[in-house]
Order: C-alpha cells, then sequence, then structure tokens
C-alpha cells in the first residue's frame, strides 16, 4: 500500500508535466517555467506521500546538503557525458556543425529537470528503495536497473541494446549512487547533468527521443557500437563502460561507508513432524 501510494502520487505529478510541456512546446520560456515547475512539485508530492504512508521525514530529499550534493551530481553528469563525446569524436564519430539556440537550451533545462527529478523519485527514491528492503542492495540495483532501460524501449528511436545499455550505464549506476550517499540529490544531479549536456549542449539525441537542438549542432556517424546509431551516444559502448566504472566507484563508497543492505534470506523451513 505505501509502494503504490507514492508511485501514483510522483507518476500523477509527472503524467501532468508532461503533458503541460507538450502543450507548450516551442515556447521556451513556457517549457522552462513548467519543467521546473513539474520537478518542484513532484519532490514536494513525493515528501508529503512518505510522510504519509511511513510515518517519517523523508531524509532522501531533505533541503539540507541539496545544492552541495546536486551540484556534485550536475559535474559527474556532465564530465561523464562530455567524455563519451570527445571518445566518439576522438574516431571521427561526432563532428559540431555550427551553433545552435540559446533559446531552445533554456527550454531544455526545464523539460530535463522535470524528466530527472520524477524518473530518479520512481525508480531510485520509490522501487529501488523498497525493492532494496526486501531483496538487498545488490539485487534491487539489477532488478531496478532492468525495468529502468526496459522503460525506454517505448521512445521513438528504441532497440533492445539500447535499452540493456540505459540499464547498464544509467539504471545500475543511479541507484548506486543512491546507496553510497542515500540523497536522491546526487543521481538527480547526475541525471540531469547526462541528459542536459547531451541535448542542451552537445546537440546529440537523447535515449532514442531524437535530436535536440542545443547550444551545438551536433553531427554523429559511424558504426552504431561505437556512436549509438539512432539511439544516441546512450547506446555507445563508451557510455557503457564510463557506467560501469562509475557503478563500481558509487557501490565501493557504499560498502565503505556501511550503506548497502545484504540479501535478506528467508529462514530454513524447519521439517514437519
Amino acid at each position: 500500500m505505501r509502494l503504490l501510494t507514492q508511485l501514483v502520487a510522483v507518476a500523477a505529478v509527472a503524467l501532468l508535466g508532461s503533458l503541460g510541456v507538450q502543450a507548450v512546446q516551442g515556447n521556451w520560456l513556457l517549457v522552462l517555467l513548467l519543467g521546473v515547475g513539474t520537478a518542484a512539485l513532484a519532490v514536494f508530492v513525493y515528501a508529503w506521500a512518505v510522510r504519509r504512508s511511513e510515518r517519517r521525514e523523508p531524509s532522501e530529499v531533505a533541503a539540507k546538503g541539496a545544492t552541495r550534493a546536486f551540484g556534485r551530481g550536475l559535474l559527474i553528469g556532465t564530465g561523464m557525458f562530455a567524455a563519451v563525446i570527445l571518445n566518439i569524436a576522438f574516431l571521427g564519430g561526432y563532428r559540431i556543425d555550427g551553433l545552435g539556440s540559446l533559446t531552445t537550451a533554456a527550454g531544455l533545462v526545464g523539460f530535463m529537470a522535470a524528466a530527472a527529478v520524477t524518473e530518479e523519485l520512481l525508480f531510485r527514491g520509490i522501487l529501488f528503495r523498497f525493492v532494496e528492503q526486501r531483496t538487498g542492495t545488490y539485487l534491487a540495483l539489477v532488478l531496478t536497473g532492468l525495468l529502468f532501460g526496459l522503460s525506454h524501449l517505448f521512445n521513438p528511436h528504441a532497440s533492445l541494446w539500447g535499452a540493456l545499455a540505459i540499464a547498464i550505464e544509467a539504471g545500475g549506476m543511479l541507484a548506486a549512487a543512491y546507496a553510497a550517499t542515500r540523497t536522491l540529490w546526487l543521481p538527480i544531479g547526475l541525471h540531469f547533468g547526462w541528459n542536459f549536456a547531451a541535448a542542451g549542449i552537445f546537440g546529440a539525441e537523447v535515449s532514442g527521443s531524437g535530436a535536440a537542438q542545443g547550444l551545438l549542432n551536433g553531427v554523429t556517424s559511424g558504426p552504431a557500437l561505437l556512436t549509438g546509431g539512432d539511439f544516441g551516444p546512450e547506446g555507445s559502448a563508451y557510455a557503457v563502460v564510463f557506467g560501469l566504472l562509475l557503478t563500481v566507484v558509487f557501490l565501493w563508497l557504499a560498502r565503505r561507508r556501511g550503506n548497502l543492505i545484504p540479501l535478506r534470506r528467508r529462514p530454513a523451513a524447519t521439517l514437519a513432524s
């Protein structure tokens, strides 16, 4: 019941926000305001649902330390995507074809903020957290990571490989980031930084949803294993490798800090006489 209450509450905000952003698509200022408003409302609703259903303070979205954690995530996510693009460009798979649009990039701030916040609340704040309580950190990371990847199969240019790549490089990494810090602000910042760097800065495809006009007009070409093909750089082998490396680092931090929850084993059944 607690799980359902929280999922319905946050999903409703995400759906309404998505419909609102689509309705004003083309007006960068309204997209920016609606996106940021959706993100803020989603955090408020999540906190309310946790207090109501779990009778506790939602420390994972506490205001204290939020700016620092979000900022660190933002730097990691942006740096990670920049590293992926630089590696693709080094082998001739990415080039810059002029400047893009500053206003469109500003609108993408709102769009990506809404997506990052609502997805992290749903997948890490609710699903991962509840599954982890029953199965332990590692199994919860695998299960919710796969679910996160499969959810991207509904995107226009999605592929099975792209979904698996997302499951590995993002689903696992973002859950590990939460496990390491026990705050959702780090994975939110990481998620936002990655997505905005992809579309808002480098003008690349994001999860098969189509290329956006960011600050730069980016053009990718070459083998899909290198560039990610129609799915975008998230389907690149580079993204998978960098995501795996960060996952290992975050899990190491989680273990060092004592944040890992062990696998819950059922007690052996006793023989009935």
